[in-house]
């Protein structure tokens, strides 16, 4: 599709930004072709178009050209803020790279009223300088009514928020208790004391966990994860369904679960005191954190607690004497796994395991669902007992199966590119840090080492984000790769099948070798496989649009809670220098932007690419990444999903 022709015209996926210009993306090419405003040609993002370059790439210099024809549309219905006039209409799009607001005839109203938002087919394209025209389809709600801004978000990715009739009606066939004559070929764990450790809101319980120690003084850890497949069968409505979904996705006041509430928080869920199907993998691990022997099997547990991190967290630290006493039977429980968590992750630690600081959000609503509070989400030991044990778990399963070559799907992290490190270097070489790499040698302890030297210093989390944004993203694969991120030769998602398909795969794959005693027919093994390339490929789309959609949908009700909070001031953190202003992180994870004009009255500031600064003209001002800065917000809109500050 995109190989270049004798008179330079390419065809490639037109990517716009709100800044009116764009780049577009060729297949096989890793170099964007910049298009500046003035050649974009109407149009649209996504669009397929045949570009000419007039400008070759230079150094580091993109190459540059104009958009000669669009081959084909990709839009073809926009969300937006319904605007009306006496005789006509028009829809600004919740999207600005779309960069054009469609207008709609009087006859195309279909009732909307004025702050309406709405979807709209585009029936005409933008030409020559007139607007897109279009029909209204759907009126989703005001833009003041609740649930209307995480509603949009749901439409704009076109995410499946209520499960088919005959979906559900499987589901409900499925019973919620457990059949003594399906016990039978499962291990009996019932009598041990297990436990699930998760957040307080969490309903769908996929994993649980018991520590103990051998004769030989070496840790047995049990990690038992929820046996959704032996109630997802394949081909199933309820399997095609899932993987159509992909992944659950969370928005605050509502999930969109992969599988009905009947299976996610019911019979599939590990709930405390209830017999539950589980498939279980029992690692024995020495005192250096090394998996010396590993063993995969069906069984049935009963979860004895359901515990919550802080609560782990207090008993940890004896910070609460009431909770001490209500579960005093098992704080030795407790402290072994946290000394077994600690083993573990010193080894990852010294094979150079990126411990990245990027903060998490907790962003809390009221009862009609807006933002009245942004803050860190405050992570504890408790949640890296958890962590630790599922990275664990999912390595020791990875290596196994890839050793029995048996069709898989696993996690992959792919070194990042060199060129990028480069990149990154010349940030560092300013704090006099280096990542240590070549072309043929990247290797993750030469970032963990700069994340450790700089650990609790102003450039910590600065350099984490940076280092974030060298990495490639991870993505399934049938084929393994290893993981990059981890240092880890061996990975896969094992842990979540309640809610991510990959991982309800492979726990198909491990029953089928199991039950088969671990010979599979050929053509069975080979109908498998091309299904791990298939759902591999998908379930990283879908992880991609998830991913999206929660941004947003986290972006939106930040703006919304600092809509209330003009005029006040903070102090922050630069995150982030560009051609065009500097954004700035506050200590509640909520970032805005600061303009030139907001930093230094009618200063023009010199932008320093390879410093990555900002020097003022005049004053000789400088502002770096990492810098203290105190601000004070001056705009804020959830419908713009943007948020200014001021220098003070």
């Amino acid at each position: 599709m995109s190989k270049r022709k004798k008179n330079k015209e390419i065809i490639g996926i037109y990517r716009a930004t709100e800044k009116k210009f764009g780049f577009v993306q060729v297949e096989d090419d890793e170099q964007d072709i910049f298009i500046p405003s003035k050649y974009v040609n109407s149009a649209i993002d996504g669009d397929t178009v045949r570009v000419k370059i007039y400008k070759p790439k230079e150094n580091e210099k993109k190459a540059e050209g104009k958009i000669e024809k669009i081959i084909q549309r990709e839009i073809k219905e926009v969300i937006g803020i319904f605007q009306s006039s006496k005789n006509f209409g028009f829809v600004v799009p919740d999207d600005k790279k779309i960069g054009t607001d469609i207008f709609v005839p009087k006859s195309k109203f279909k009732n909307a009223k004025t702050n309406d938002k709405v979807i709209v087919k585009i029936i005409k394209y933008p030409e020559k300088g007139k607007n897109a025209e279009g029909e209204v389809t759907e009126i989703l709600g005001n833009i003041n009514e609740a649930g209307i801004d995480m509603l949009s978000v749901i439409k704009e990715y076109n995410l499946p928020n209520e499960f088919p009739k005959f979906v559900l009606s499987e589901a409900k066939k499925i019973p919620q208790k457990i059949d003594s004559q399906n016990i039978k070929n499962r291990k009996d764990l019932r009598e041990d004391i297990i436990f699930t450790i998760d957040g307080e809101d969490s309903k769908d319980l996929d994993d649980a966990i018991s520590v103990r120690k051998n004769d030989e003084g070496n840790y047995i850890l049990d990690v038992h994860i929820a046996d959704v497949s032996f109630y997802v069968k394949e081909n199933s409505k309820l399997d095609k369904e899932a993987i159509k979904r992909g992944t659950s996705i969370y928005m605050f006041d509502r999930v969109i679960p992969m599988l009905p509430i009947e299976l996610s928080n019911g019979i599939c869920s590990l709930n405390a005191g209830e017999d539950r199907f589980a498939l279980s993998c029992s690692m024995e691990i020495d005192n250096k954190g090394n998996v010396i022997s590993a063993d995969v099997y069906k069984s049935i547990i009963n979860v004895t607690e359901r515990m919550t991190y802080t609560n782990v967290n207090k008993i940890l630290n004896n910070l609460d004497e009431k909770v001490n006493k209500r579960y005093s039977n098992y704080i030795n429980n407790f402290k072994l796994m946290e000394e077994l968590a600690l083993i573990l992750k010193n080894k990852r630690i010294s094979q150079g395991y990126l411990n990245l600081d990027i903060p998490e959000s907790k962003i809390t609503l009221d009862k009609n669902g807006r933002a009245i509070n942004v803050e860190k989400y405050e992570l504890t030991f408790a949640n890296e007992i958890i962590e630790q044990f599922m990275l664990t778990c999912n390595e020791t399963i990875a290596e196994k199966f890839y050793w029995l070559e048996a069709p898989f799907i696993y996690r992959v992290h792919e070194e990042p590119d060199y060129d990028k490190i480069k990149e990154t270097n010349r940030f560092l070489y300013n704090i006099g840090q280096k990542i240590k790499a070549n072309k043929d040698n990247i290797k993750p302890k030469a970032f963990s080492d700069v994340l450790e030297k700089l650990k609790d210093t102003e450039y910590e989390k600065v350099i984490s984000t940076l280092i974030l944004r060298t990495l490639k993203v991870a993505r399934y694969e049938s084929e393994n790769k290893g993981h990059f991120g981890i240092a880890s030769n061996y990975y896969c998602h094992f842990t979540s099948p309640i809610r991510r398909y990959p991982d309800l795969f492979i726990h198909r794959v491990i029953s089928e070798y199991l039950e088969n005693n671990y010979i599979l027919a050929d053509d069975r093994i080979e109908e498998l496989r091309q299904k791990a390339i298939k759902y591999a490929d998908s379930s990283s789309t879908t992880e991609k649009i998830a991913t999206k959609a929660e941004r947003e949908a986290e972006d939106i009700k930040k703006a919304e809670y600092m809509e209330g909070r003009i005029g006040e001031e903070y102090d922050g953190i630069v995150s982030s220098i560009t051609s065009f202003g500097m954004f700035v992180e506050l200590e509640n994870t909520v970032e805005g932007f600061i303009s030139f004009k907001n930093i230094g009255g009618n200063e023009y500031f010199i932008y320093d690419d390879i410093k990555k600064m900002l020097i003022g003209e005049k004053t000789n001002r400088i502002f770096r990444i990492g810098d203290k800065v105190r601000i004070r917000v001056i705009k804020a809109s959830k419908l713009l999903k943007i948020i200014d500050f001021q220098l003070v």
